[in-house]
């Protein structure tokens, strides 16, 4: 019996595809699998329930963005564990100038989004193909390196109780906070708000400025009150006590969404099977309220699977900041963490008329491309650093010699 010689391209390409391979195999023995799980498992759910929701064009239904946004957020944190998080942090400078020449973009040429109620946010940019990016949401990711690359420096140096270097971080913070509150996105300047605050605290800044800033908080609240705040933002702060006093208006969405939740008791009406969602009863259901939507399809048994899969994932991002091998990966897991929980304690209060309505999405879980996809990438560097995190040990030796030099 006589072989072939095989040819050049397909040894090639067998070549290339047995590296490729290897790279996977090494990527996923090295990866945080549970956290793998969990993501898996929420990006699953989302799609489910998103599928359910009838959408205004059939040709891109919220499930298939989403899913186009999911994917491409995968493929986004498996190439960015690619690159050690320490090398990207080195960066830090230039990320933030990209990032605040980005957000001042957008205000600038940015795509506004008005509504009846007052609102007017000039937060999105126009793609080709009839798509629209929100730039804030990536601005977010790169904010949980810039700040955390500051914290890490202030923190090695013995400055982290110097009344200057916390004014420094805070200034660092007020910028993203201030700039998005320019573009009428008070609800992402509340998420970065509380990113800014559980990295600090994980810092150990000490609590007598979160006490001030709290402080001035208080005293500040009349003041933006009488003169920042838009009449739609009082009117919903007021509605969210007694949202039947405008139940066609500002009390609506908070009025059918809790109905809808309520309507699934403990099982649900079925998935496909509500009849509140599939006319669309609730404004903004596959966003803001989408957890109305598992509350009347899935009952309180879907409600609770929502919030157990995304309390695994803060839990699962606070187990990486423990065993990171140095501040900065640690600083960095508690943004994310500052993120999730503070967007989905938000968005859930809103669903519950617990809070206002601020228009602040249940991460993984809400329609949209842009936030999902720059969420993925958040999970991609969680899970970068816990794939450094084996190199512990060794920074501690390098930190003993550099202060031995010191010395």
């Amino acid at each position: 019996m006589t072989y072939l010689p095989q040819s050049p391209v397909k040894a090639k390409f067998q070549a290339i595809t047995g590296k490729v391979g290897k790279v996977l195999l090494d990527y996923f023995k090295r990866a945080d699998k549970f956290l793998w799980a969990v993501m898996l498992a929420i990006s699953a759910y989302s799609l489910i329930l998103l599928k359910t929701v009838p959408s205004p064009s059939e040709s891109r239904s919220y499930f298939m963005v989403q899913l186009v946004a999911i994917l491409a957020g995968y493929v986004a944190a498996i190439v960015i564990t690619a690159f050690d998080y320490r090398t990207i942090a080195r960066f830090s400078k230039w990320i933030a100038l990209f990032a605040i020449l980005l957000i001042v973009y957008t205000l600038i040429f940015g795509h506004a989004v008005t509504g009846t109620d007052g609102v007017n946010a000039k937060a999105w940019i126009k793609l080709p193909g009839g798509l629209t990016f929100q730039p804030s949401e990536l601005v977010k990711i790169l904010f949980m390196i810039t700040y955390g690359k500051h914290l890490s420096i202030v923190k090695e140096n013995g400055n982290i109780k110097r009344f200057l270097h916390v004014c420094l971080l805070g200034i660092h913070a007020l910028v993203p906070i201030l700039l998005v509150h320019f573009q009428g996105d008070d609800g992402a300047a509340i998420i970065f708000f509380f990113m800014f605050l559980f990295m600090s605290f994980a810092a150990g800044v000490q609590l007598r400025y979160f006490a001030a800033i709290f402080a001035i908080i208080l005293i500040a609240i009349p003041i933006a009150w009488q003169y920042i705040f838009e009449d739609y933002q009082r009117n919903r702060i007021l509605y969210m006590f007694n949202p039947e006093a405008d139940p066609q208006g500002m009390g609506l969405q908070q009025i059918q969404g809790k109905i809808s939740i309520g309507s699934g008791q403990f099982f649900g009406q079925g998935l496909f099977q509500g009849s509140r969602v599939q006319r669309g009863v609730v404004p903004i259901q596959e966003s803001d309220f989408i957890f109305s939507v598992a509350g009347e399809q899935l009952g309180f048994i879907g409600c609770a699977l929502i919030i157990v899969l995304l309390i695994l994932l803060l839990m699962r991002t606070l187990h990486t900041a423990r065993v990171a091998c140095d501040n900065l990966g640690a600083y960095m897991c508690f943004g994310f963490f500052g993120m999730i929980a503070s967007q989905m304690i938000f968005n859930l209060g809103m669903c519950l008329s617990l809070l206002p309505v601020m228009g602040v999405t249940l991460p993984f879980f809400s329609a949209g491309g842009s936030s999902a996809a720059c969420l993925y990438l958040g999970f991609g560097l969680v899970q970068n650093i816990y794939m450094h995190r084996s190199e512990k040990d060794q920074i501690k030796i390098e930190n003993v010699h550099r202060l031995q030099r010191r010395a």
